[in-house]
């Protein structure tokens, strides 16, 4: 399974996986029980909420069922992003093999923490033993990065800004309306400038470097990395340029994963205006980036959080974040762990099967290769 990788001499395609002893498997294993528990059970007692589990248990069962379906939705945009991103002119990944190393990565995504990098690595770890090269999926990586994460930074920008003005109905806490629209302003700031890297680091330090072969090593990477991320990024603007349909599969799994909580609540009541569920949403997955399992706690904390910062009934809220994290965690973790298995079948199947070339036509504008 991903975590950190451990590779071969000619190459690191070995399978990425993380160390497993019975200790650190017990212990993963009463944190995920523990932090569980603690949320079901104890958090509602702190706030004074007895009846959240009752209530939990007694939830509508179509808008329970609708969130189940809307969370499917969510994912089908993942994978239809993944092949606008990665599979063009790449035959050898068809829809199934799209299907298991996206489902795959998202388990893993949930199993383990540090912001979704063990999803990343198992990501990579099959791009690369379809026998795409190494620089073509690490700018492409970079470029399926940036289009999912600009659905997040422009949704900031836009619901904090309106939900602060008035354009967007509902109350507006500078806090969590304000402050995480610049923050979403700055970041696309600093990606739209790493798109115009046009420098190269390595030769601009070259005369610090004479002589001096840690700094010259470290120019080096710094070249590299630079460069890598510039290609990925201007990639992913020329995705967007060409129109390409598939992109929209970034706002499909935003877009429906919102949605999802937006169901769980009418599920057990009223939903609060839609610009409120989005801001809450979106600041709460900032909990993503604590190195929690999943974000179990950081996210579900912080959207709570958000939405009683934002007026939203506590029970309400508690009950509709957790109904809707038992969607967004459990849905693609068991189906995840089987499309693993069968990812490494398919991989076994590639190992004896020679590369295919990739048609130049494909190798033009938003190849990021």
């Amino acid at each position: 399974m991903p975590g950190s990788s451990s590779g071969r001499r000619d190459g690191g395609d070995e399978l990425p996986r993380i160390r497993l002893t019975k200790g650190r498997l017990l212990a993963a294993l009463v944190f995920v029980v523990s932090a569980l528990a603690f949320l079901y059970f104890v958090l509602p007692k702190l706030l004074g909420l007895n009846d959240t589990w009752n209530r939990i248990q007694h939830g509508n069962a179509w808008w329970l069922a609708l969130g189940a379906v809307l969370e499917v939705c969510s994912f089908l945009g993942y994978i239809a992003l993944f092949r606008g991103v990665f599979v063009r002119g790449h035959d050898r990944i068809d829809w199934p093999a799209s299907y298991q190393i996206t489902m795959a990565s998202l388990a893993a995504t949930r199993l383990f923490a540090a912001a979704g990098a063990g999803g990343i690595a198992l990501t990579a770890w099959a791009l690369r033993r379809s026998g795409m090269g190494r620089r073509t999926v690490a700018s492409r990586m970079i470029a399926f990065l940036v289009l999912l994460y600009a659905v997040y930074m422009v949704a900031l920008v836009l619901v904090g800004f309106g939900l602060y003005i008035g354009l967007i109905p509902g109350p507006a806490p500078f806090a969590i309306t304000v402050v995480p629209a610049i923050f979403g302003a700055a970041v696309i700031s600093v990606f739209l400038a790493i798109s115009t890297l046009s420098v190269d680091v390595g030769r601009a330090m070259a005369p610090l470097t004479v002589g001096r072969r840690r700094l010259a090593r470290l120019a080096s990477r710094l070249s590299a990395a630079s460069a890598t991320a510039a290609t990925g990024v201007r990639g992913a603007i020329e995705l967007v340029r060409g129109r390409n349909a598939y992109v929209l599969g970034a706002v499909a799994w935003w877009g429906f994963d919102i949605a999802v909580l937006w169901a769980c609540f009418h599920a057990f009541g009223a939903a609060p205006p839609k610009g409120v569920i989005v801001m809450s949403y979106f600041v709460g997955m900032l909990g993503n980036t604590l190195p929690l399992p999943g974000g179990i706690g950081g996210v579900d904390g912080g959207m709570i959080g958000a939405f009683t910062a934002f007026g939203v009934n506590v029970e309400l809220a508690v009950v509709a974040v957790l109904a809707y994290r038992a969607f967004a965690f459990w849905l693609p973790t068991l189906p995840g762990a089987v499309a693993y298995l069968q990812l490494r079948r398919t991989v076994h199947r590639w190992s004896e099967q020679p590369p295919r070339r990739l048609h130049p036509a494909t190798r033009g504008a938003g190849s990021t290769s």
